[in-house]
């Protein structure tokens, strides 16, 4: 409707008669309800791409001069006729990007005045760049955080993700306060008349294509919201996702309230949860709404001796399960597990490892050797569960008692009868049953003290990092409570967060991961805007958006990156370690760190033509290590022939297809072909020859594709 007013004062200025009569048309046509949320769709939303060279063709928006704010400038759009050199100055010849009749004159101002700007219903050719990556989880794939627009960035995931997304699990502006988000780069205050239109038009966009990237058979999309748009919200949940079952949870995050002084203290806030497919709730064992439920008189698990005793505790009986166990004595800990013993060599054979000594079963009073209970394998599996644990070392009286969770507790911890409750500072699990041995479906309203906003996260989040704010961050645990209900029981999940703000998505998928070893990951969306009052200090500098200044205090840089890189590091950014523990499930220092890998990337806009000529490898590059899983190897560069990288490879010409396919046979855990061809018959050939359950995709048709048509439009 925003826009047919705009439409129809232009037609009063020709003609007042057919302005009135369309008005009353209008009229009528606003006087009819359907049956559902009815909304303005407005005028699609446009995004600014400081740093993006200039070229002939694009649509610009002028700077605003720098110490002044950005309501003193023309708003409009122009279009970029052309580029001239003015005494060593670019110039742009400028035309208005909707021209009207008669033309209007062309224009000119210096490029380094203008912005590219990208409109939503304007097909984009995306490309990453690295700034940067944290590596201490050895061959587990990374989680990814990307500094760009999210529904830009979701287009990107289409092509990288589409229908493998686990859980989605997003935080969106509550649209609550002044300045408490933008929309078309100008922020939306809390006396727009269109505030909620604009908010819900903001959100649809972004739900199409969200929707697009859930697994249709499987998966979860959460989303937070608080009562200011909740009702809206629910009702544009039940239209994106028609099929799906959606229920809304309360959960208590400010158990001190807050309240205007005339109402009442508000404590809580809602989590939408949209059951796409199959998906369900993996049952609890806790009580999330009652604590006082959760202490047991005796929860303890039996822990069973690694020494087999009884009639089949000799060697003979189980000659594989003989071995020695390296302990590292003086940090009081297993170093490692050795073979098996042959019959025909002797323990003097075996030298331990430095620094270690070697532990064998041990010899029964009768003088018949001993043995283990399970395998060198087993054990291995179990200890990097923190299945396995080492007790204390009397090393004068030979004692190493060492002890594990049997195959019949473990398939007790699989299901949930018995609770996990995180790691000891050694690894080792913290397993118990709960009260009742009952596990329960969770109820719909929580109240649990780790899920306080300003305890952990806000006051987290300033352990972490010293000096920094940002505000409203979510309690860490409360995510990681949330995020556990849907991928207990998948420890390869894929969990997608665009509305990332400080990271605590990342964060909690690490903790998830730290305690059962699961190797889930991470894709993180946020922007790097500067928040309202930051950018008018900004300004006041003299600093524009783009500026190194500007953008190193952007959400992404300053809050985002170096929060992720503190959590996985166990360090400030001063580099001095994290003086604090992670609290509740799973206790340990913050300064251990985690065990997982993290790269950081800026998108980038790229030019179809450069795609398509192969002159853009390098910016679809990491797209393509996304798409293969994000782990290993990345091929970075072009190669003459092809390239193999760990999960993923690349042929440049098919015509050298024979050697590839022997160097792709060599390779083995290769799961993804690329193939960059414009034959379709050269395509299928390689095809034919690819190993079983190895993917082909083709370049960079299937790219030009993907971006064309993922529009925004639908």
């Amino acid at each position: 409707m925003s826009r047919l007013s705009s439409l129809l004062r232009q037609v009063e200025q020709k003609d007042p008669q057919l302005a009135a009569d369309l008005a009353r048309e209008v009229e009528a046509l606003s006087q009819r309800r359907e049956f559902g949320l009815n909304f303005e769709r407005h005028t699609p939303e446009t995004v600014e791409l400081y740093g993006r060279p200039i070229r002939k063709g694009d649509k610009v928006r002028f700077l605003a001069p720098r110490g002044e704010p950005a309501t003193s400038v023309d708003r409009s759009l122009w279009k970029v006729a052309g580029i001239r050199r003015n005494k060593g100055e670019r110039v742009a010849r400028l035309v208005p990007a909707e021209q009207t009749e008669p033309a209007a004159e062309p224009v000119e101002r210096a490029i380094e005045d203008l912005v590219v700007v990208a409109e939503f219903r304007d097909p984009i050719y995306p490309g990453l760049v690295s700034t940067g990556k944290v590596e201490r989880g050895d061959d587990k794939p990374f989680h990814t955080l990307i500094n760009a627009e999210n529904f830009h960035a979701l287009q990107l995931l289409l092509y990288t993700h589409e229908g493998k997304v686990d859980v989605m699990y997003i935080d969106p502006p509550y649209n609550t306060r002044d300045k408490d988000w933008k929309y078309n780069n100008d922020y939306v205050d809390s006396d727009d008349a269109y505030r909620h239109s604009k908010w819900l038009a903001m959100m649809e966009r972004r739900l199409r294509l969200a929707r697009r990237l859930l697994n249709p058979e499987d998966a979860i999309l959460l989303v937070t919201i608080d009562e200011k748009e909740y009702l809206r919200l629910g009702l544009l949940l039940q239209q994106t996702f028609p099929d799906a079952e959606i229920q809304m949870i309360t959960t208590v995050i400010n158990p001190k309230g807050a309240s205007l002084g005339r109402d009442f203290a508000r404590v809580a806030e809602y989590v939408y949860v949209v059951f796409v497919g199959s998906a369900g709730v993996v049952p609890e064992v806790r009580d999330m709404l009652d604590v006082s439920k959760n202490d047991a008189a005796d929860t303890s698990v039996k822990w069973s001796s690694l020494i087999r005793g009884g009639a089949q505790g000799v060697r003979t009986d189980s000659p594989g399960a003989y071995y020695p166990v390296f302990i590292d004595v003086a940090e009081n800990r297993v170093h490692s597990f050795g073979d098996p013993l042959t019959w025909d060599r002797s323990r003097e054979d075996v030298t331990a490892p430095e620094g270690t000594v070697a532990v064998w079963p041990p010899t029964h009073t009768t003088g018949v050797e001993g043995r283990w209970g399970i395998g060198p394998e087993k054990a291995r599996e179990l200890y990097e569960m923190g299945a396995l644990r080492l007790g204390k070392v009397d090393q004068a009286k030979g004692k190493y008692p060492m002890s594990y969770l049997s195959s019949g507790i473990m398939e007790k911890v699989a299901s949930g009868e018995i609770i996990t409750e995180g790691r000891k500072p050694d690894g080792t699990l913290v397993v118990r049953y709960p009260s009742n041995t009952k596990v329960t479906q969770p109820k719909t309203v929580w109240r649990m003290p780790s899920h306080n906003a300003g305890e952990y996260g806000s006051k987290l989040l300033f352990t972490l990092l010293p000096g920094r704010k940002f505000p409203f961050p979510k309690s860490l645990y409360a995510v990681e409570d949330t995020l556990r209900f849907f991928v207990g029981r998948k420890p390869d999940a894929l969990v997608v967060d665009f509305f990332a703000g400080s990271g605590t998505t990342a964060h909690a998928v690490m903790r998830l991961n730290r305690q059962d070893g699961g190797r889930r990951r991470s894709i993180l969306v946020t922007n790097n805007e500067a928040s309202a009052t930051e950018q008018t200090t900004l300004r006041k500098r003299g600093l524009r958006p783009g500026d190194p200044e500007w953008e190193a205090l952007g959400i992404c840089e300053y809050i985002a990156k170096p929060r992720l890189q503190s959590a996985v590091a166990g360090t400030a950014p001063d580099g001095e370690p994290v003086e604090s523990d992670y609290k509740f499930v799973d206790e340990f220092p913050m300064a251990d760190g985690f065990d997982e890998n993290v790269e950081f990337f800026t998108m980038t806009y790229e030019a179809p033509r450069a795609v398509a000529h192969h002159r853009s490898f390098e910016a679809i590059a990491p797209l393509l290590w996304l798409k293969a899983g994000a782990q290993g190897s990345r091929i970075e560069e072009l190669a003459d022939d092809f390239a193999v990288a760990d999960a993923y490879a690349v042929l440049f010409d098919p015509d050298c297809s024979r050697d590839f396919l022997t160097a792709l046979h060599d390779a083995g855990a290769v799961r993804m072909v690329f193939v960059v061809t414009d034959d379709d018959r050269a395509f299928q050939m390689v095809c034919a020859e690819l190993p079983a359950g190895v993917e082909a995709v083709r370049l960079y048709s299937s790219y030009l594709t993907n971006f064309t048509i993922n529009t925004g439009r639908e």
